[in-house]
């Protein structure tokens, strides 16, 4: 994602100017990232450039493992919100690292630990009850709190303690979260995964982008292009996807600049 901003950058499209950033999972470490006052060319080179690149952890390959059947475990539960719940419980029981190591891994992560006064939402799950959980700047969380527990992979991460509940990712409801923009005249959505790939929960990207139209909204989705997925490879928690997938999603915000750009500087009906 960092790649494709920068590409579209380099075109004259900047969508840095959106009224509203919604960052969910890696996402919102990018959204965090964008509220600083480091250039989208640093933030690229942070990831490309080995000498600048922060310490990231490499999953341990058995909770990858363990991660994969339980996913399978989950997926027959037809009824979503059960399904959330059972996810919830099993990221509390089971034991990854320190909840303190994680947090200095995102803590490094982001240029500026104060919440922007852009408008910013990040999206996390609250791991026992299910429910969606929102942060913004007048949520009373700190910023490096916030993105942590949005980034809190189930069963790869720890969840985040926050005050006296804990969450984990908010990719367990949707990669994306793009309903959250409902009433916005143009949402452009940002999918790194995809949308071909099995949600966790499982939660649509179509349902959420019917939702905003009938909001009467316009929508415009970027999916990631063949080489930014085999850029991403079959694990993309690993630190080394850094370098190939920012490469990869640069040449394409390169390559839809112009399209996108008609979608986005269109002035609302």
């Amino acid at each position: 994602m960092t790649g494709l901003l920068v590409g579209l950058s380099e075109q004259n499209v900047d969508l840095r100017v959106a009224e509203l950033v919604i960052g969910t999972s890696a996402g919102s470490t990018l959204a965090a990232q964008l509220g600083s006052k480091v250039s989208l060319k640093e933030l690229f080179r942070r990831m490309v450039d080995s000498s600048t690149q922060t310490r990231e952890i490499t999953p341990d390959p058995r909770l990858l493992e363990s991660f994969q059947r339980a996913r399978s475990t989950f997926a027959v539960t037809p009824d979503r919100a059960e399904r959330i719940r059972q996810i919830g419980e099993w990221a509390l029981e089971t034991p990854t690292v320190a909840e303190s190591v994680r947090r200095v891994v995102v803590e490094a992560r982001l240029p500026s630990h104060t919440w922007p006064d852009s408008n910013l939402l990040i999206v996390a799950i609250d791991a026992l009850s299910g429910e969606m959980t929102v942060f913004d700047r007048n949520s009373g969380v700190d910023l490096v709190n916030a993105v942590a527990a949005s980034c809190a992979v189930p069963g790869i991460w720890p969840p985040v303690t926050i005050q006296d509940r804990r969450y984990m990712d908010g990719g367990v409801r949707s990669a994306e979260n793009a309903d959250l923009a409902k009433g916005y005249a143009r949402v452009v959505i940002l999918s790194p995964m995809g949308t071909t790939l099995p949600r966790i929960g499982g939660g649509g990207l179509n349902e959420q982008i019917e939702i905003l139209r009938e909001a009467g909204g316009k929508t415009y989705l970027v999916n990631p292009d063949a080489k930014s997925r085999r850029a991403l490879g079959l694990n993309p928690l690993s630190p080394d996807t850094r370098r190939p997938a920012a490469e990869a999603g640069r040449k394409q915000g390169r390559h839809i600049a112009a399209d996108l750009a008609a979608f986005w500087r269109k002035p609302p009906a």
